[in-house]
């Protein structure tokens, strides 16, 4: 019976929780497919992590006034008219690519356009869920949403890999406009999202002005703000390497292997699906500061390092494993703080604020990631010099060692920073 109170208490969660995770399967399919595309027409570490760039600037820019809106606007509408975009982004490019007529910039103009629509639609969904989720919940909410964050990482090489081998691009961007469909459905016609009640002063406010509410909201709560620019720290760090030039970095160690890709994502799903499965059985942690630093330096030590010094698809797959099964219990208690400290007709702006500042770095991450490998430490372990020998010690020679060698220094400092934070009086009060 408590199994089934609490089903029906999360069900409006559950809806959206279940269409929306069928939906990021099929966009994430077109994301690695797309990947696998760019690199073969380039070659280079610089030509994905550009794309990266454009599904995150625009969001950035864009974040401050699409808060506000958000909190203002309809969320439901807003979710409702952000995925149907969406889907006419993967109908342009299945368009394209039918017609031999798909060039990077298209890509590009894709991912800007993706990316305006993300800075509205985020925090109109991170809002929604607020509202429909009972508070008692929230840390179980957000273990599901990395259980199916997990699943998707996992099933996404597999199924496009064997998509593309077997059929063909087409059919993935077909299966993307599919789960569109479904995500569509679910949320026009069988979830209810309650309105958020404004009172006039707001609503008269200036919208420069309400703009700002949310940057005076963090800087007045000191904690809030010192853990949001540490993450923007950590974002440039892991936006270097794990998230930037990764796949590159597979690719070029391991002759072009989009097996062995594969394989290291899935096992980076894998492991942040047995963290989730932790995240929604275990009670709440006492000290959600504590893990989450604690989980931040283990990641770094167990992703980014192992990854510089490992030579071979055994060693990358254990560490991406190993290495990312604490991140969700990092995002859960860091979301739970967010919502619990945050007022709810607040949120929208505050959780764009936050954005802005937390994500900033993460294009600067992506192009200094590209720029590092392709003209700096590439061209370094390809000639013998003193610290290519000493290098080459930890990361071995040969092409993908340069993107090693930012592996290994990204995942050091990252773990030196997180247990440094571990001891600053400043974050107790969040917990």
């Amino acid at each position: 019976m408590k199994l089934l109170n609490k089903i029906f208490k999360l069900r409006n969660f559950l809806i959206l929780w279940g269409s929306q995770s069928i939906s990021s399967l099929g966009s994430a399919m077109t994301s690695y497919a797309l990947i696998l595309w760019a690199y073969k027409q380039q070659g280079t570490a610089s030509s994905i992590a550009s794309l990266a760039v454009c599904s995150y600037l625009p969001y950035i820019l864009f974040c401050f006034a699409a808060g506000t809106l958000s909190d203002r606007w309809s969320k439901k509408k807003i979710m409702l008219v952000c995925n149907f975009i969406d889907a006419l982004g993967t109908l342009t490019v299945l368009f394209l690519f039918s017609t031999a007529k798909l060039c990077m910039w298209h890509l590009y103009v894709v991912n800007i356009v993706l990316s305006f629509t993300n800075s509205f639609k985020n925090p109109a969904t991170y809002v929604t869920e607020t509202l429909i989720i009972p508070k008692e919940h929230f840390v179980r909410a957000s273990g599901l949403q990395a259980l199916s964050n997990s699943l998707v990482t996992i099933l996404t090489p597999a199924i496009t890999t064997a998509l593309l081998a077997f059929i063909g691009f087409k059919t993935v961007f077909i299966i993307d406009l599919f789960t569109f469909a479904i995500a569509l459905t679910a949320l026009m016609f069988f979830i209810k999202v309650p309105d958020v009640s404004i009172n006039n002063n707001e609503k008269k406010e200036p919208f420069l002005k309400s703009c700002l509410v949310g940057l005076k909201f963090l800087r007045k709560h000191k904690s809030i703000w010192k853990i949001i620019m540490f993450f923007s720290f950590i974002n440039l760090l892991s936006f270097m390497t794990g998230y930037g030039i990764l796949p590159a970095m597979i690719l070029a160690r391991t002759g072009n292997n989009q097996i062995a890709l594969g394989m290291v994502s899935s096992a980076v799903g894998i492991g942040t699906l047995v963290g989730s499965i932790l995240v929604t059985t275990f009670k709440p942690a006492k000290s959600r500061t504590k893990v989450i630093f604690l989980s931040c330096a283990v990641s770094f030590l167990l992703c980014d390092v192992v990854w510089s010094i490992g030579r071979n698809t055994t060693i990358w797959v254990i560490a991406a494993f190993a290495g990312n099964l604490p991140i969700p219990l990092l995002t859960a208690n860091l979301t739970t703080i967010m919502r619990t400290k945050v007022p709810i007709e607040m949120q929208g702006r505050v959780f764009s604020a936050r954005d802005t500042f937390q994500y900033i770095t993460i294009p600067i991450g992506l192009l200094l990631g590209g720029f590092l490998a392709d003209h700096i430490f590439e061209p370094l372990m390809q000639n013998a010099s003193p610290s290519q020998h000493i290098l080459s010690i930890f990361v071995g020679t040969g092409k993908g060692s340069g993107m090693a060698v930012i592996f290994l220094i990204t995942g050091i400092t990252g773990f030196l920073s997180s247990l440094l934070s571990l001891k600053n009086p400043d974050y107790k009060n969040l917990d």
